[in-house]
């Protein structure tokens, strides 16, 4: 029997009405719209379309959004006094600098200048270091999507063998800190696969959940899924055939017992925790409980 499909597509959606009822009372009660900017340095096409995609989800929640479009040249030092200007612009609730940024800029040091509070992307060493001790903070976007994805659609953490593919920053090793977390979600069983891993199928097949976080096409083939597993794959990968995971979906689904699929997995819930961080900014900055 094919694997029941995780669709992010549909639990964004559900994500994205519950969202637009707290900003409804946001504005209604406190006079408050959450406010995102987004800070695109040069004219990487990849990077304009996810900018347009923020702005896009922006509209779509009646939040307040802006656009900072620069040119490529721009100096570090500019782009610095640009983000100085954002931390104190009461308008601004979420700040988004779009990666990667041009050579001559030290992307590390334009991160950390953004303020933790309106550090909607969870890349700040403050909600870094918040979110490995387990404190409330901003979680990354993508790795807090496939958090979402796994609640919502009944996947039991408490206990399970989770093995994670893939160590970056952006998503293996956060998710991966989630996972072990003594939380809704987590208290799982971690193992963290890299090009370092001598024989991965001997880990992956272990796995009651496999996150694929690879950056390789169809990295995961059936044989290397233990039968009954829940599949997560955050890849995207752009062939002559279209877009495809770095799992190979359509051997491994007729073994897993639940899988995303590429695209309308986990793709679509990067944006809508982008967007449910950039609320909790705005309730931060009024004084009101946040639940993060």
């Amino acid at each position: 029997m094919a694997a029941t499909l995780i669709k992010g597509s549909e639990i964004s959606k559900q994500i994205k009405e519950e969202l637009k009822k707290e900003i409804a009372l946001l504005k209604e009660k406190y006079n408050i719209v959450p406010g995102l900017t987004t800070v695109l340095v040069g004219q990487d096409e990849a990077s304009k379309v996810y900018v347009g995609a923020k702005e896009k989800a922006c509209k779509e929640l009646v939040m307040y959004s802006e656009r900072n479009d620069i040119p490529a040249d721009t100096t570090e030092a500019d782009l610095l006094a640009l983000i100085d200007r954002l931390n104190n612009d009461n308008k601004i609730h979420g700040i988004l600098v779009q990666l990667p940024l041009p050579k001559h800029i030290n992307a590390a040091k334009v991160l950390y200048a953004i303020d933790p509070n309106k550090d909607v992307d969870g890349f700040h060493p403050v909600n870094v270091g918040k979110m490995i001790i387990g404190e409330p903070c901003f979680l990354p976007c993508t790795p807090h999507g496939i958090l979402e994805l796994l609640i919502r659609s009944g996947v039991e953490t408490n206990g399970a063998e989770v093995v994670v593919v893939g160590r970056s920053n952006i998503v293996g090793k956060p998710i991966a800190n989630m996972l072990i977390q003594k939380r809704k979600g987590g208290n799982a069983t971690v193992t963290v696969c890299h090009t370092g891993t001598k024989d991965i199928a001997s880990h992956t097949r272990r796995a009651d959940i496999l996150i694929v976080a690879a950056g390789k096409p169809k990295t995961i083939t059936a044989d290397m899924v233990k039968e009954g597993a829940v599949v997560i794959d955050v890849g995207v990968n752009r062939l002559e055939t279209g877009l495809v995971g770095d799992v190979d979906f359509e051997t491994v689904k007729e073994k897993a017992k639940a899988i995303t699929p590429v695209p309308g997995g986990v793709g679509p819930m990067t944006i809508t925790m982008l967007m449910y961080n950039t609320v909790q900014a705005a309730k931060m900055a009024a004084g009101i409980k946040v639940e993060l």
